[in-house]
């Protein structure tokens, strides 16, 4: 069996995320108490259900505590476990819940929606260690639905290797294990002809052959990468996930992070553009 577990922030998307795995195929609960989950689990496998995907987070209460036991109880059942925790910064988290016109489902007489998102953020503290994070704070629900479809779609045996591009403008990404700063390197934004291309396009990838400099940062990041990765895989993670970035994480960033993924082609890997439009 495999078991999808869905937590993290309110607002930061676990609704889309959960929707997303229901049309993979997955059987889908919402809000499940930590500690109902082994026997839910025994009455779908009596049903006969592979592939199922539960949210758990602050609304299951006090039960919230056992859930690291419960998984290391499941795993050590045979079942494929993985955790994905959502996240998004504050700001983005009450801006959202604003647009909604939501309430957050801790507050309360007297409390903010800041307060609350600080709250929640204190009670699943313990949770996010448990799995894959996911900064949603960039991510359209579109995009959001592809992610999870691939973090779902990869092999659980082997470590996958997250390779993630972003811009500095928006934010560095709060999921990421490794964050490059590409920054210092040249520019063709710079240029007018350039500027509307992608770090995916042949001619930013003449202009970057041309520099010295750009093939020394990555093959100065792909070298550390290698040599700590197999410290990583003996800590049985599942993901592993290396940022780069630059100014507006359109040239610099995604052409450095498409070298990489091929230099570790014979790893698992996923490959991000998190300001890139999906049809770039």
């Amino acid at each position: 069996m495999r078991l999808i577990l869905i937590s993290g922030l309110s607002g930061s998307g676990k609704s889309v995320a959960l929707r997303a795995l229901e049309d993979s195929g997955f059987y889908c609960v919402d809000n499940l108490p930590a500690n109902m989950l082994p026997e839910a689990m025994a009455m779908y496998e009596e049903f006969g259900y592979s592939d199922i995907a539960i949210s758990v987070d602050t609304r299951s209460g006090p039960s919230l505590g056992a859930l690291p036991q419960v998984v290391t109880q499941l795993r050590g059942q045979g079942i494929d476990v993985r955790l994905l925790f959502l996240e998004a910064k504050p700001a983005t988290l009450v801006k959202r819940f604003s647009e909604t016109r939501r309430r957050h489902p801790l507050a309360g007489s007297g409390i903010t929606v800041e307060e609350s998102i600080q709250v929640e953020q204190e009670m699943l503290g313990g949770v996010q260690e448990l799995g894959t994070r996911i900064d949603t704070s960039e991510l359209s629900a579109n995009a959001l639905r592809s992610w999870i479809r691939e973090l779902v779609d990869a092999d659980s045996s082997r470590l996958t290797l997250i390779f993630q591009s972003f811009g500095f403008k928006h934010g560095v990404p709060q999921d990421a294990d490794f964050v490059f700063d590409a920054r210092c390197l040249p520019n063709p934004y710079y240029d007018p002809l350039l500027r509307p291309l992608t770090g995916r396009d042949r001619p930013i990838v003449d202009f970057f052959a041309q520099h010295a400099e750009v093939a020394d940062m990555i093959a100065d990041i792909r070298s550390l990468i290698a040599k700590w990765l197999p410290c990583y895989s003996k800590e049985n993670r599942s993901y592993l996930t290396v940022a780069v970035g630059c100014t507006g994480g359109q040239h610099r960033s995604v052409f450095i992070i498409e070298s990489l993924a091929r230099a570790f082609a014979d790893q698992q890997v996923l490959v991000r553009h998190r300001q890139l439009h999906p049809d770039h």
